[in-house]
């Protein structure tokens, strides 16, 4: 079943003997699975199975036995590999018998887990929900209710630019939250620029606003790679920016004003927004169609090919990459 229908089953307080959760959104499935888990049961009397500790024998056993410290007997068992049908099969059967026990079933990463969803009917009381990557404002009603959960206030667009940061990974973006939760005070850019890059006194906006700008970017680039920012990752996340920059340049030229709901269908701050509008305005279209294939040449290279030294060869191939558009 879809999220919508499963909420309405939340709603009704509905409750199934097993659980499968699953689909485009790690964060989703974890978030459900622990939620639910938690409706049954305090925390520490959850029994967790990750990943490679998966037993069929041993999860069998577990959910036969009545829990001898809370009312329900709840297994969260959390993978990447898709679970033998005939196993999943006899684990909601048990869960059948056994009304005490409860089986949840968190299927991380885009792994084809559909043979196992099969295994979850009516019939079997028993639920598989698929989750499908939230839309932008999916996303920002999940962050803005965790923040506001826990008293986090973030100035106007700032919860926009942390999700942006992250490449829209909820998972990472929640945890920033978390973190800056703490500080009891109203979250800025600064706040996110100091806090939550991960690249100590480098910040990733900073190099990639003086890369493009054609000012002074190779200490930052040395630092961001020494202090072990994966370079796949860097890569990836210039590739993104000269993609934002195309964005704007199209819609400026289209309309002539900057308008950066329509472009991201979500606010940034304006300070942010004004600095990539006049980056993104100093290019042609055949410079960005000159960066994107070089970029991703790059990327494919360092992927598949064997470089003894990556660091260098990423620093060298970039410095290359800005003298073509300086």
């Amino acid at each position: 079943m879809y999220k919508n229908v499963f909420d309405n089953h939340l709603l009704n307080k509905k409750t199934f003997d097993a659980y499968m959760f699953y689909g485009q959104c790690d964060f989703l499935v974890e978030d459900y699975a622990s939620k639910i888990a938690l409706s049954f049961t305090a925390k520490e009397d959850i029994q967790k199975i990750y990943f490679d500790e998966y037993d069929y024998e041993n999860c069998l056993n577990i959910l036969s036995q009545s829990s001898l410290f809370s009312s329900h007997n709840i297994l969260l068992i959390k993978t990447v590999k898709k679970i033998p049908k005939k196993e999943v099969d006899v684990l909601i059967d048990v869960c059948n018998v056994n009304q005490d026990s409860h089986v949840i079933f968190a299927c991380m990463e885009e792994t084809d887990f559909k043979t196992m969803a099969k295994s979850f009917t009516s019939k079997k009381n028993s639920a598989e929900v698929r989750f499908f990557a939230p839309n932008i404002s999916e996303a920002m009603k999940i962050l803005k209710d965790r923040a506001s959960s826990l008293g986090v206030v973030f100035a106007q667009g700032v919860l926009a630019h942390l999700y942006e940061m992250h490449e829209k990974d909820l998972s990472l973006c929640v945890s920033d939250i978390d973190k800056l939760s703490i500080l009891k005070e109203e979250i800025t850019t600064k706040t996110i620029t100091s806090q939550c890059f991960g690249m100590g006194a480098v910040s990733l906006d900073d190099f990639l606003n003086n890369l493009f700008s054609g000012k002074h970017y190779k200490k930052d680039l040395y630092k961001i790679l020494e202090e072990g920012t994966n370079e796949v990752y860097l890569v990836n996340q210039i590739t993104s920016f000269v993609q934002q920059l195309f964005t704007i340049n199209s819609y400026l030229k289209l309309y002539g004003t900057l308008n950066i709901i329509e472009i991201w269908g979500y606010p940034l701050p304006k300070n942010i927004a004004q600095t990539r509008a006049n980056i993104a305005v100093k290019f042609k279209q055949e410079q960005f169609k000159s960066m994107l294939e070089q970029l991703l040449s790059l990327e494919l290279e360092l992927k598949s090919s064997k470089i003894t030294d990556i660091n260098s060869y990423v620093q060298a191939s970039l410095r290359k990459f800005s003298t073509t558009f300086r």
